[in-house]
């Protein structure tokens, strides 16, 4: 949808992505949207240089997120909003959802 205004449309599916979870890493992304790691990567790389993502390493893995220092931080972020309410709502659904991985069996709840 935004691909004409972003450049590209991995550049758009990052952007997207990282605005609803807050933040991710490359295969995460890219098994999201059911895309090739390597154009993904190519555009989390060059937004970081820009300034408008930031990362960070945990274990071996590099989580990215967006920058709060990004100057635009605000308006990307509604423009985001904006662009997530016209993809399907399964999509959405499946955009918003922050279980990533499931409750041990007999765990308690903490309240």
């Amino acid at each position: 949808m935004f691909e004409s205004l972003l450049g590209s449309k991995s550049k758009e599916r990052v952007l997207l992505y990282l605005s609803a979870r807050k933040q991710g890493y490359a295969r995460e992304i890219a098994q999201f949207f059911n895309t090739s790691v390597t154009p993904i990567q190519r555009q989390l790389d060059l937004l970081e240089e820009y300034g408008i993502l930031y990362s960070e390493t945990q274990g071996r893995t590099i989580l990215y997120a967006l920058n709060p220092r990004y100057p635009l931080h605000k308006e990307l972020r509604l423009l985001m909003t904006k662009a997530l309410q016209f993809y399907p709502a399964e999509e959405q659904e499946k955009l918003t959802m922050e279980r990533r991985r499931p409750r041990r069996k007999n765990k308690p709840l903490s309240l």
